[in-house]
């Protein structure tokens, strides 16, 4: 499969942004999926995970409340709304894949597919 994630930008403090992860080949609704984040020199973590049809989620401490992942199988495709944004949210957000398991992954490592993310800027 190959992902395409979309929607990132510069935005303020405070603002709203959504993030798409389009796919293509495979069988989406097979996938788990993920969103990560890498922030200028630091390592890439986890943000957001949510099952092969939805029904469970999980998310990091640092945007739980202000993040909602979902994802429309017609569509093959997942989202990320952003609320709320911080200073500290400036990072590539990229979405990945994972073909074994029925839940939600929170690893790297448990992901097969990668997209080559999409830029998020909060600042004044």
């Amino acid at each position: 499969v190959q992902l395409q994630a979309s929607g990132g930008g510069l935005v303020q403090p405070g603002d709203s942004l959504r993030l798409s992860c389009a796919a293509s080949g495979g069988t989406f609704s097979s996938y788990f999926l993920g969103w990560f984040r890498q922030a200028p020199g630091k390592e890439r973590d986890f943000v957001a995970a949510i099952s092969r049809h939805g029904s469970v989620t999980r998310y990091a401490d640092a945007v739980k409340g202000r993040f909602t992942i979902s994802r429309d199988n017609t569509k093959n495709t997942m989202y990320l709304q952003m609320n709320s944004l911080k200073p500290e949210d400036t990072a590539v957000y990229y979405c990945a894949a994972g073909v074994s398991g029925l839940y939600v992954y929170t690893r790297i490592n448990d992901y097969d597919y990668w997209g080559p993310g999409t830029l998020v800027t909060v600042s004044s």
